[in-house]
């Protein structure tokens, strides 16, 4: 899924969209023009209001020390400044401010963030970390607080109003060959006529010439290609969104390490109250101005 989004940042429409993210997260303040779009954008929730976890002992925490990375926007990236900024870190801002504790934020390469966590080299990584099976054999979880949807992308004059089986039976879907996606058209959608392409600039290319009626992928990558101008204005989602764990993972989580149980619920607690005070909707907003749910 990350391979995908950041094929999209290459690209031109990709890079404008990304503009359109900076100009948004930098220069419109928290609460303001973005709560407009609140009708038009589906923020996804994933709390249970009447399971409210309690408010954790946190006499021996005094402070939170968090790795990102800074290469995959719209989620942590460089600011301006040369401080590390983007959907993942406001985040961990907004958990530290919620339990008034001291926060530092660590920059390192991606793959290196797990062996740095394990190593007491930092106390979460907030770094847009899938929750799967390998990794939680070695790190802990947070709850998860996004996850990647699957979703259909037709032009707007596309007849069907929902995407269903039944509805775009016999229809050309471009997907990237060998993907998740793939996978579960095979599953769920067998009788559309498949277009596997090696990557997705070609499914979209294929959308956009006419050689295929839908695009099936990273429900976040289209929402970037929608919003910039490589899409023209030609598509819209349809249907879904499309989130079985078997294919599109558990969603993502803020990794602490195992033995770190006290601070693992304190994160739970902290995105319970952001979420219920509604700062994860605002900062959703802020960042996906094209919601991908």
């Amino acid at each position: 899924m990350r391979l995908l989004r950041r094929e999209m940042l290459r690209s031109a429409s990709g890079r404008l969209c990304l503009l359109v993210v900076l100009v948004l997260a930098l220069l419109v303040p928290s609460g303001f023009a973005l709560a407009q779009a609140s009708s038009k954008v589906t923020v996804p929730g994933f709390w249970d209001p009447n399971r409210r976890p309690e408010r954790p002992d946190l006499a021996r925490l005094n402070a939170i020390r968090f790795l990102t990375e800074e290469d995959y926007p719209p989620f942590n990236f460089k600011g301006p400044d040369g401080q590390p900024i983007g959907f993942n870190v406001d985040l961990a801002r907004a958990i530290c401010t919620e339990l008034s504790l001291t926060c530092t934020i660590q920059v390192r390469r991606f793959d290196t963030l797990v062996e740095a966590l394990e190593e007491n080299r930092g106390d979460a990584v907030v770094a847009s970390l899938a929750i799967t099976p390998s990794l939680r054999k070695r790190v802990a979880f947070s709850d998860r607080y996004y996850r990647t949807p699957a979703r259909f992308v037709a032009t707007k004059d596309f007849p069907p109003a929902d995407v269903t089986p039944e509805t775009i039976a016999g229809r050309r879907v471009a997907v990237v060959g060998g993907s998740a996606h793939e996978a579960y058209l095979r599953a769920f959608f067998a009788e559309v006529a498949i277009r596997a392409q090696p990557n997705l600039e070609a499914a979209l290319n294929a959308l956009r010439t006419g050689d295929a009626d839908l695009v099936f992928a990273d429900g976040i990558a289209l929402a970037f290609w929608l919003n910039g101008s490589g899409s023209g204005g030609c598509c819209a989602f349809r249907g879904g969104p499309f989130t079985e764990s078997r294919f599109f993972g558990e969603g993502v989580g803020i990794a602490v390490r195992r033995e770190n149980d006290a601070l693992r619920l304190a994160i739970n607690h902290a995105l319970f109250r952001l979420w219920e005070k509604g700062v994860i909707a605002d900062l959703y907003l802020r960042y996906f101005p094209v919601g991908y749910y």
